[in-house]
């Protein structure tokens, strides 16, 4: 999905909808339960609804659910959850109407952005975050508009647009399934893979400020980089940090790419809980994203064993032993800190990831007095990613100033030479720690820089 580009849902795929909605329809005529329609939900699920309670119902499962507050999601994370709802709308098992699929395609195009907490989320599926979001659909709960929390109902008055009025099954529909823990594994996802990138051009260059044996490299995504690096005499052996730095990042780009596969599988798999399937309404268990869940988790361990592999890797960075250069970088050592600071920031942001270590998938309680005993908790591992992966960042920005720096003190080696542009992409942005200065404001914004943007840097 890019997204970039405006949301466009074709006339064949509304008609194939409006059909499917037609035959939901026509197949709630028959006088049996069906769950979330004109039942209860949860442990009254065996309560009968009459025709007029029937009517409010769809309305009311939005209501009484939204039970959270901040912190909201971000927009990126708000946006993307908007978009796996409406990739799981698009398949057809939730057999919602095509007029609530445009709505909510025209939310995405005008930069609709409901309130959506992202922590303390108890419950079995997603109906706490997603009763926050979809309730504003109908004129309910608060939106980011300008930066500043509004009323939904102004937010929909303001485009000119009325609040929607659900259908039949339309309210569970919007709340079932896990497309927040779809969001976490997209947004995430692609965050890693570009950490890993980066990661991979700080590995290349302390193999090359180090004069680092550069046999142990071959075969991996930073042998290109570094041909061409000069050895340092007498190095027989380089810290195991430097040495397998690849091999840490190679098992995280595998358990990223298994989140993938199983973030497709998820896309495939119905949500709605029952789904309407050939003419048929039946209960799935997609709601529940433990896949999801344990994947994150997996990245997360894996993360986080890298940024032990790199703040060790910095470390070197700053030992004369290692480099042979001025002791922690400093250009007048004793009366300047010079960057060991850098390394008690990253020892720090290390430190915090570590407390995150722990899955958060696992840790099942009863709710809805027993109905529900069972919870993924996938949101919640995205969260941890999501926070986790923002903490690689700056430990990454930590260690590419390092780099540039060591590489000024270094001017009579200009490096590897397809480091070059690296080596330039960094000095245009951060100036030699010719004196002692606070690099806080740096460091968070090369990180800022680093998570938006790809590695594949040009010449300055």
């Amino acid at each position: 999905m890019d997204d970039s580009e405006p949301v466009e849902v074709g006339p064949a795929a509304l008609e194939a909808l409006r059909q499917q909605r037609e035959a939901m329809l026509a197949a709630l005529d028959k006088d049996r339960p069906i769950y979330g329609v004109n039942t209860g939900m949860g442990r009254l699920a065996g309560t009968r609804l009459t025709s007029a309670q029937q009517t409010d119902h769809q309305r009311n499962l939005l209501v009484g659910r939204a039970v959270g507050g901040p912190p909201w999601l971000s927009p990126e994370l708000t946006h993307a959850l908007l978009r796996m709802r409406l990739r799981g709308f698009l398949r057809g098992d939730a057999a919602v109407s095509p007029e609530l699929v445009t709505f909510l395609v025209d939310r995405l195009n005008d930069g609709f952005l409901p309130t959506i907490p992202c922590d303390s989320l108890g419950s079995a599926g997603e109906i706490i975050p997603l009763a926050h979001a979809f309730q504003t659909f109908v004129g309910l709960g608060t939106v980011i508009e300008d930066g500043a929390e509004i009323p939904a109902a102004e937010a929909l008055d303001r485009r000119g647009v009325r609040p929607f009025v659900l259908g039949p099954k339309e309210g569970a529909s919007l709340i079932q399934g896990s497309p927040l823990a779809e969001a976490y594994a997209w947004v995430c996802g692609e965050r890693a893979r570009r950490l890993v990138d980066w990661q991979t051009v700080c590995a290349a260059i302390t193999v090359d400020v180090l004069g680092a044996p550069q046999a142990i490299y071959r075969s991996t995504r930073i042998e290109g980089l570094i041909d061409g690096a000069a050895t340092r005499p007498g190095v027989v052996q380089a810290p195991i940090s430097v040495r397998v730095g690849p091999k840490a990042l190679e098992y995280v780009s595998r358990t990223v790419e298994e989140l993938r596969e199983t973030l497709q599988e998820s896309w495939e798999t119905p949500a709605d809980s029952p789904a309407f399937l050939d003419g048929e309404f039946v209960p799935t268990s997609g709601y529940h994203a433990v896949a999801l869940g344990l994947r994150m988790d997996a990245v997360k361990a894996a993360l986080i064993h890298a940024a032990e592999v790199s703040v060790q890797r910095l470390h070197r960075l700053l030992d004369p032993q290692f480099s042979g250069l001025p002791p922690q970088l400093a250009v007048d050592p004793g009366p300047q800190a010079g960057l060991t600071p850098l390394h008690k920031r990253a020892a720090g942001e290390l430190h915090a990831m570590r407390r995150l270590a722990a899955p958060a998938t696992l840790g099942s309680l009863d709710t809805s007095a027993g109905q529900e005993d069972v919870q993924a908790f996938a949101s919640k591992a995205g969260a941890e990613l999501e926070t986790v992966i923002e903490r690689f960042f700056a430990i990454t920005a930590c260690e590419l100033i390092a780099g540039r720096q060591a590489r000024y003190l270094e001017e009579d080696n200009p490096g590897a030479p397809k480091l070059a542009d690296t080596y330039a992409w960094l000095a245009a942005r951060i100036e030699p720690v010719v004196v002692d200065r606070s690099l806080g404001p740096e460091i968070d914004q090369l990180a800022a820089v680093c998570r938006e943007c790809s590695c594949r840097l040009e010449p300055a």
